[in-house]
């Protein structure tokens, strides 16, 4: 042993003498690599607040919270993530599965503090020195924790869907249907989007557990319509679809279809078993479309008798006399009509109130009055030669094929308008062989109509011509219809307003055709109400209606396509629920 040895302890206990003190910077700086895993760091306005960052976390280290100066917008929770230091293991796992790349980590891992609150943080919403850092863990763009693509859906090529009305999207198998739920992070930012709130994340997981009823009841907790809706339905759940940032929304409008189309309608009543005991009241419900159905079902299974008065010979409204059968076949709409009125509802067919029953019998005979009756009146162009022969509304040929009804489009037809009912006028007019022209005022991109439907009017070969401003009709010498209309600019109207179309003065355009459809837009009939229910009306001869669907008058609601702005079939079904609930608290809890 050296003598350094024995003299080196009596120089540690020289320590146990001195004063305590501290030293403040213990540590040289050392940089960590360009790829650490340091602190956090989030861009608030890329983040959604989808919370997949704390479902992930396997040390429950995040928290969502409120941050102020967010606000909850659709597809945007308002919530942020809150990292908790004493429980973080710095694994990265948040920054990889996030949708948006909001959720970083900088390569700084030094910081001091005597107050261990401190390491609770926002990041982004508290200034931290490492926030400009470059340097650190980010996601690569072509890492994915889930696919970022989503199950191609097979479907009729455009050639062979023109030729005929069968439905052109096939539907997921089994194993396509778990491959495409398997890429859903739960986070339930659709949820919120939906006009129904359907527990959307609850029924994906139900496919990808292949357990069927439980999704199927998991569905008609808030939408009783859901083979119509699996095919039809606007999707606005896939808009705001946490994976669409980085890919693929998930197709939840086919895994809703996926899921109805398992179970037939005869084993419906074993999936869902209900048990409805009369309460001894008595709702009548004018117009058999979603909203009314969507009502009449709640209503039921909530013990009321229901009686339904449908003008048309069909229940299904809009989504059975307003779509082709290519995109929505009527058996699978009956479905969910059948099981609906299977709970034990009245429903009176080719029954128009204010024509073979007045509106006061159905008032004084019942406790409460839903009117849903839809907008099934089309709108004029009002231009001279409306009147013509070979000019009609596209509601009308629509309802005119769905009855059978031979309908002429000769060769060549023009489409006025930029909505679905446009879309499905002109695809109809397709499949019987005319070539279609269609006719918009202001650009494609600001056309109404779902764009999925705009694609499949292009592929199927449909002629667009954009900023058209119809001027007038005229009868050509060899009785086709000229359609002359002038072109437009659009001019700027400021922020978040859609740009103005204005006709160009001093030269018109035409096109000759065999028929000329106006779709344009459509409004509600409210003429079997009698003249002293004025009250229940705006200005704008629209039914005054508030969030719960109630009227002026406490007997009466609404709801429907005359009680949203959206006018889809989704939001139809959501006040049906609404209107359903209201009168339910109205009969039940303070009588009408």
């Amino acid at each position: 042993m050296k003598l350094k040895d024995w003299i080196s302890p009596f120089y540690v206990w020289k320590r146990a003498f001195e004063k305590p003190f501290t030293v403040p910077k213990p540590l040289d700086e050392r940089p960590g690599s360009s790829r650490y895993r340091g602190f956090h760091k989030n861009d608030l306005e890329k983040c959604i607040g989808c919370g997949t960052c704390s479902s992930i976390c396997q040390n429950h280290a995040i928290d969502m919270v409120p941050v102020e100066g967010i606000e909850t917008t659709k597809g945007d929770s308002g919530l942020r993530p809150r990292i908790d230091y004493g429980r973080c293991c710095w694994c990265a796992l948040c920054v990889d599965i996030c949708p948006t790349t909001s959720l970083s980590m900088s390569n700084e891992y030094l910081w001091i503090d005597t107050d261990a609150e401190v390491f609770r943080f926002i990041p982004g919403a508290e200034n931290k020195p490492w926030d400009n850092v470059q340097e650190g863990y980010t996601r690569e763009e072509s890492y994915h924790i889930v696919d970022p693509e989503r199950v191609t859906m097979e479907m009729l090529p455009p050639d062979e869907r023109v030729k005929s009305f069968l439905e052109m999207v096939k539907g997921y198998s089994r194993e396509q249907a778990q491959k495409e739920a398997d890429r859903c992070i739960q986070c339930g930012i659709c949820t919120a989007t939906c006009p129904a709130h359907m527990d959307i994340p609850g029924y994906i997981k139900a496919v990808r557990e292949n357990n069927i009823k439980d999704g199927l009841k998991l569905m008609y907790e808030t939408n009783p319509m859901p083979a119509m809706c699996g095919r039809v339905c606007t999707h606005q759940c896939e808009d705001v679809c946490a994976l669409g940032h980085s890919g693929d929304p998930i197709s939840i409008r086919w895994l809703k279809r996926y899921l109805a189309d398992q179970v037939e309608l005869d084993d419906y009543a074993k999936a869902m078993l209900v048990a409805i005991d009369s309460n001894g009241k008595h709702v009548a419900i004018i117009g058999a479309g979603p909203g009314g159905l969507s009502a009449a079902y709640y209503l039921r299974l909530l013990g009321y008798d229901i009686t339904i008065y449908e003008a048309k010979d069909y229940a299904g409204g809009m989504t059975r006399y307003g779509i082709p059968e290519y995109r929505l076949p009527y058996d699978q709409l009956d479905k969910d009509i059948s099981y609906i009125l299977s709970l034990g509802i009245n429903i009176q067919y080719n029954t128009r109130v204010g024509e073979d029953i007045t509106f006061e019998q159905v008032y004084t005979s019942f406790d409460a009055v839903l009117i849903s009756v839809g907008l099934l009146t089309p709108y004029k162009m009002e231009i001279p030669g409306e009147e013509l022969p070979g000019n009609i509304s596209g509601l009308e040929v629509l309802d005119m094929v769905t009855r059978g009804e031979k309908v002429y489009f000769g060769n060549r037809v023009a489409v006025i308008g930029g909505g679905n009912v446009a879309m499905d006028a002109a695809r109809t007019a397709r499949t019987f062989g005319a070539d279609v022209t269609l006719l918009y005022r202001r650009r494609i991109e600001d056309m109404p109509a779902d764009e999925e439907e705009i694609i499949d009017a292009e592929h199927e070969k449909v002629e667009f011509i954009t900023q058209a401003i119809p001027l007038r009709i005229e009868q050509t010498e060899d009785n086709k219809l000229r359609f002359i209309f002038g072109l437009a600019e659009m001019v700027d109207q400021g922020d978040e307003k859609r740009p103005r179309p204005v006709l160009i003065e001093g030269k018109e355009h035409s096109i000759d055709v065999d028929m000329v459809i106006s779709a344009i837009g459509q409004g509600a009939d409210f003429s079997f109400l009698p003249m002293h229910y004025e009250a229940l009306f705006s200005r704008r001869n629209q039914l005054k209606i508030d969030e719960f669907c109630r009227t002026n008058d406490p007997k009466i609601f609404a709801a429907g396509d005359i009680a949203n702005k959206t006018k889809d079939a989704i939001s139809a079904i959501a006040d049906g629920h609404r209107a359903a609930k209201t009168i339910d608290h109205m009969l039940q809890k303070e009588g009408i």
